[in-house]
């Protein structure tokens, strides 16, 4: 090996090495505001007469908090999880999702990504600009009405995430 290359070489290696040094910092939700938006989002969905499932999830999708009415079917339990696990990897409201899926035949396989629930009532948390989790409700006769639980729940609280 050449001189050249050699130090070519090491060169290379250096900036690699310091391009992969880098420390990232990331905001994530805390476990009280996770257990206090999963309360509040089921009480705001009793106050309108549905029973559901509230899972508020952090950055990476995993489960946070977790919140049920006593009257909730079995299946809001995972549907919650599944709408804020959607929400959070997309970085979009649930409805949204499922909306663009159905005006566009080539995101119709979004359903097909293991995990993802393209039902309403999926809403990303946002600190800033940055999603630092999600809320996820199931058990509204609509998932139109899930999300405006959740919705209404993060601008009362939109002061915890600024």
């Amino acid at each position: 090996m050449s001189r050249v290359s050699l130090a070519a070489l090491l060169c290379t290696l250096t900036f690699a090495g310091a391009a992969s040094a880098e420390v990232l910092k990331e905001s994530n939700l805390s476990s009280a505001d996770a257990q206090k938006l999963a309360a509040a989002t089921v009480a705001a969905c009793q106050a309108k007469g549905y029973n559901v499932s509230a899972a508020v999830v952090d950055r990476a999708g995993l489960l946070k908090a977790f919140a049920r009415a006593d009257n909730a079917g079995p299946h809001t339990i995972e549907a919650s999880r599944a709408k804020a696990f959607t929400a959070v990897s997309a970085k979009t409201a649930t409805l949204t999702i499922m909306e663009n899926a159905q005006k566009n035949p080539g995101a119709a396989n979004l359903t097909d990504i293991p995990g993802f629930l393209l039902l309403g009532g999926g809403v990303p948390v946002k600190a800033g600009d940055a999603v630092i989790g999600a809320i996820g409700v199931a058990g509204a006769p609509g998932g139109h009405l899930d999300a405006q639980c959740a919705d209404a729940v993060l601008a009362e609280n939109a002061a915890l995430f600024k």
